[in-house]
């Protein structure tokens, strides 16, 4: 199967680059599935109804959010009807939504993706070690699923690297994601994982992580109250990773950065 996950996706000119570059990437990259980061496409905080519609239509597959989950209260509902919509696994219990989805791709084929939060510096959540030991104890890779892969939402590498060598010959796919800062160390582990520390934001990134870069330059020279940071409204970079698995196993082959216009240095697989 070839996967294709684009990193988080913020405010308005996140949204303009998936939907103008999304329907030719399944193409030009022979996906299975597309699977998005919609955590900040709403002005930067959080994902409506209706942006959600607009990622779909555009090619989405289904939609991973984060911390950012409950911002917009008009999508607390969706999460109970919308299996798309993912907030993360490791929520206390009865939490609107799931932390679990499923993709049947066009050849038949199951994608299983789960999303988990970090706890350092991410305030209180429950353990996501033990939430995904859970989880994947109802599935097995190149069994019960074919694909299976895990965003791990978290502000500290030690801990996605921990959670991703925690997981290593279990799933596809370990992507990090919420720093918004595309990393250089995208590999396959030991087992047979792929591994990225951070995808990277689709976003402007003339801006401080997304955001407008005198509103948030204001912020770290005062003490005073602030007003709301705004999403900065440049040219955006869409940043994604892509990962191929074997038929079989369901371990990966190959995985690669893929990052489209903007102001970053482009990349493309050369498989």
């Amino acid at each position: 199967m070839r996967i294709l996950y684009v990193g988080d996706v913020v405010g308005r000119t996140g949204r303009t680059a998936l939907l103008t570059h999304a329907p030719g990437l399944r193409a030009r990259l022979a996906l299975d599935a597309l699977v998005v980061n919609g955590e900040n496409a709403a002005g930067g905080y959080g994902l409506t109804p209706a942006i959600a519609a607009e990622l779909f239509a555009a090619g989405a597959d289904l939609i991973t959010t984060g911390n950012h989950v409950f911002d917009q209260k008009e999508l607390i509902p969706a999460l109970g009807s919308e299996a798309r919509i993912l907030r993360p696994l490791n929520m206390a219990p009865g939490t609107p939504g799931r932390g679990v989805g499923e993709v049947r791709t066009a050849r038949g084929r199951r994608l299983l993706v789960l999303q988990v939060l970090g706890r350092l510096f991410m305030g209180l959540r429950d353990d996501p070690f033990r939430a995904l030991e859970a989880e994947l104890g109802r599935h097995r890779l190149g069994g019960t699923a074919d694909a299976i892969l895990v965003d791990v939402h978290a502000e500290a590498t030690s801990e996605k690297m921990a959670l991703a060598h925690f997981l290593d010959g279990r799933v596809s796919l370990v992507a990090g994601t919420h720093t918004h800062v595309p990393t250089a160390d995208a590999r396959i582990l030991p087992g047979g994982t792929a591994y990225i520390s951070d995808v990277g934001m689709t976003g402007d990134y003339d801006s401080v992580i997304g955001m407008d870069k005198e509103g948030s330059l204001a912020r770290w020279r005062s003490d005073l109250p602030a007003k709301r940071l705004e999403p900065a409204q440049g040219e955006a970079t869409l940043c994604a990773v892509l990962v191929e698995t074997d038929d079989r196993t369901g371990l990966a082959r190959r995985v690669a950065p893929v990052r489209i216009g903007g102001r970053l240095t482009p990349a493309w697989p050369d498989w």
